[in-house]
Parts: C-alpha cells; sequence; structure tokens
C-alpha cells in the first residue's frame, strides 16, 4: 500500500512521478526493441535456410575428376543411375537425383542473361519444395519434358512469360574438325518458378535432364547427384554412409559446407546485437535507480516516521523494492505486447513504411531475399523477459537498501 500510494504520487506530494514515467518507457522501448531484433533475427536465419534447403541439395556428390588427355579435370560421373541408386538405399536419405549443370547465355527480342542451367528428371524437380510448391508459380509442371522451368527473375530479365521461347547460348557447342563452335537452341518457357531467395529466381533454368545430356555434351554421364535427407539440421550424421555408398573417389559437399560462413557470420551479428541491446535495456533500467534515489530523498521524513512507529528496516526495504520493481515489470510487459506486436504485423508495418519513404527500402539483390522477415520465438521472448525482469530487480536493491539503512533520529532532526 505505501509504495502503491509513493509511486502515484504527485511532484507537490512528494513524488516522482515524471521520473517514473521516464523509466516506465525506457523499459518498455529497449524490451521491444530487443524483442523485435530476436524475432527479425530469428526470420532471417529460418527464411535463408528454409530457401536454401527447399531449392538446393542437402548433399551434393561428386567424383574427385582425373586428367583427361586435353589437359582439362573431369569429373563427369559415367555410372550415375548405379551410384544414385545405392546413395538412396543410405538410411535417412529421401532420394538422390543425377544432375547436369552448365552456365550459359539465355536471350530473348535482344535482351540477355547469364543464367545456370539445370538438367533434372521432371520426377526429381517435382520433389523441391521451393520450385514445385511456390504459390507465385505460373505455368505446369507437368509440361516440364517439354520445355524448361526458369526462375521469375530470369523471366523479368528477359521480358518472357510462359509460353515465350528463349535461346541458350552455350560456348561449349558442337565439336567440328574446325573446332567447337557455340550452340544455340530454343526452347519454350514452360513454368516460371518463385524460390524466394534473389540469387536463385535470378540466374537459375531448368531442363529436361536427357536434353541437357545432348545440350552440354554429356551423353551417357551426369556431372554430380543430389541427395535429399530427411532431417537436413542433422546431416553431419550421414556424411560417412554417403560416403561409402558414393565409392572412394566420391567427395560429399553438405549445404552447411556451402553456407557455413554466412550462417556462422549471422550467429557472430546476432550475438553481437543481443549483447548491445542487452546494454540498452541495462541503460534503460538504470533510470530507476536515478528515480529511486530522489524517491529515497523526497521520502527521508516518511522513513524516519515509519521507523519510528516500529516498521522494520526489511519491510522498508521491501516498499521501495516494490517501487522500482513494479515500474520494471510494468515497462517489461508492454515491452513484450509492444515487441510480439511488431513480430507478428511485421508485413503491413513494413509496408506503410516502404511507402512512407517512397518506395525501395528494401532491395532483394542486396538482401537476397524479398521481404523483412520475423519469426516469433517463446525462448527468445523468455530471454528479454528475464534480462529485463533480473536488470530491474537488481538495480531496484541497491537504493531501496540506502532507503532501509536510514537512521530516523538523523531523518527526524530538523523536522
Amino acid at each position: 500500500m505505501i509504495a502503491w500510494r509513493y509511486l502515484r504520487a504527485r511532484r507537490a506530494e512528494g513524488g516522482v512521478s515524471v521520473m517514473t514515467w521516464i523509466s516506465l518507457i525506457g523499459i518498455t522501448l529497449a524490451v521491444f526493441a530487443l524483442i523485435a531484433t530476436l524475432a527479425v533475427r530469428s526470420g532471417f536465419r529460418s527464411e535463408f535456410v528454409g530457401t536454401i534447403l527447399g531449392a538446393n541439395a542437402h548433399v551434393t556428390v561428386y567424383n574427385q575428376g582425373q586428367v583427361t588427355d586435353q589437359g582439362t579435370i573431369d569429373r563427369s560421373i559415367p555410372d550415375y543411375a548405379a551410384m544414385a541408386g545405392r546413395l538412396a538405399q543410405v538410411p535417412g536419405v529421401t532420394r538422390a537425383a543425377p544432375l547436369v549443370r552448365g552456365q550459359v547465355l539465355a536471350a530473348h527480342r535482344g535482351r540477355n542473361a547469364g543464367v545456370e542451367v539445370f538438367g533434372i528428371h521432371a520426377a526429381d524437380l517435382a520433389t523441391l519444395p521451393a520450385i514445385a510448391g511456390g504459390e507465385q508459380a505460373q505455368g505446369d509442371l507437368g509440361d516440364f519434358p517439354a520445355g524448361l522451368a526458369i526462375g521469375s527473375g530470369v523471366a523479368r530479365e528477359l521480358g518472357v512469360t510462359v509460353g515465350d521461347r528463349i535461346k541458350l547460348i552455350s560456348p561449349e557447342g558442337a565439336r567440328t574438325p574446325f573446332g567447337t563452335s557455340p550452340r544455340v537452341n530454343a526452347y519454350e518457357v514452360v513454368y516460371v518458378f518463385t524460390a524466394g531467395r534473389y540469387d536463385i529466381d535470378r540466374t537459375r533454368v531448368y531442363m529436361p535432364f536427357a536434353e541437357a545430356q545432348s545440350y552440354f555434351n554429356r551423353e551417357g554421364v551426369a556431372d554430380e547427384i543430389e541427395v535429399m535427407v530427411e532431417a537436413p539440421e542433422q546431416v553431419e550424421a550421414l556424411i560417412r554412409g554417403l560416403r561409402n555408398a558414393a565409392g572412394e573417389r566420391a567427395q560429399v559437399w553438405t549445404w552447411r559446407d556451402a553456407s557455413g560462413g554466412f550462417l556462422r557470420a549471422l550467429e557472430v551479428e546476432d550475438n553481437v546485437m543481443f549483447v548491445i541491446l542487452s546494454i540498452l535495456v541495462l541503460i534503460a533500467a538504470m533510470n530507476i535507480v536515478s528515480g529511486l534515489i530522489m524517491l529515497v530523498k523526497n521520502k527521508g521524513r516518511d522513513i524516519g516516521i515509519l521507523r519510528t512507529i516500529g516498521l522494520s528496516e526489511g519491510s522498508v526495504l521491501r516498499v521501495f523494492f516494490i517501487c522500482g520493481a513494479f515500474t520494471g515489470l510494468i515497462g517489461t510487459a508492454l515491452g513484450v505486447i509492444l515487441g510480439c506486436l511488431f513480430a507478428i504485423y511485421i508485413d503491413p508495418i513494413f509496408s506503410f513504411v516502404n511507402f512512407a519513404m517512397g518506395g525501395g527500402v528494401w532491395d532483394p539483390s542486396i538482401r537476397g531475399i524479398y521481404a523483412l522477415p520475423a519469426e516469433l520465438h517463446l525462448a527468445d521472448v523468455l530471454k528479454a523477459v528475464a534480462l529485463s525482469l533480473g536488470l530491474s530487480f537488481l538495480v531496484t536493491i541497491f537504493p531501496a537498501r540506502r532507503a532501509a539503512r536510514l537512521n530516523p533520529v538523523e531523518a527526524l532532526r530538523y523536522e
């Protein structure tokens, strides 16, 4: 009761309501910033990992290569069907598909774009969730054996849509007595996909496997085996089995090997941001100390009277501890509400900011994804709550102890 009276007291009555409001707003904004940052961090990682796993192989198997008579290194896999069959039988593997890969120039009515072609069987392409299950996809994937599936960025760059024909120009084309001449073939676009990552949508083209073998002079061979597993996050546990199934000259490259540097950089950045925002919460909590010190100074006479009539040091400490803890508790609760609302309604908030700034706030060519993601986790919210309440309670103890140890004789000497 005493703590509640002190919290809502007006300045004229010796209260410090202004400082209380400053402390409350500071804690609220600090907790809001911490939860929003943690949610965006989780959203970024989930978005990147989801697009990596949804459109790329979990494990890539290829040969170490051998030197040919021409002095080049041949990494092709002649027994790709048998190798894919052995890899598919490894426990934890959902499928193994041979691929033919090559980089070519795509052209359409004077517009050009460098693309990477993946030769793949139609049944294997249909198992890629980011390619076959995209909501923004155009066309019918069932027509894939008769044409190409291209990314939305490639389609936008070339100005094509489903039903148009594009030319693919490969520098390593037909072999003639006079050397190798560029190969130019025209193909119909039957499917346009949006995988969710700018670099994939901007460069990737899928071609039927047999046609890719003929186009890239890979008759009877494959460049690599694409392996998909049940638990991509635990892919390291399958490496030994995959190597044994692939053979002694095979090499295994996981999605973590390909994207591990980025994920580690993202983790370091996350830890640094958490430390910085924790300092922000600490600074906001320090405002509670300022307010309590002023409150103790203004309530010196009251403390003396309360101690004189029998109130113990512990009771006085609890009074002022409740004053500070209550501010931290309310500020934390408001910060959690604001942070959760931000994470839940991030799309309309981001759209409004983009509209207010005149557009172009988010560049997918730099960020790699098309929108600012946010993913709210209970562990992140609890982490922010524990940090805020812990710091608020901790800094409150010192001015509360000062009030409890105040000598009532000194407090009432000049009254």
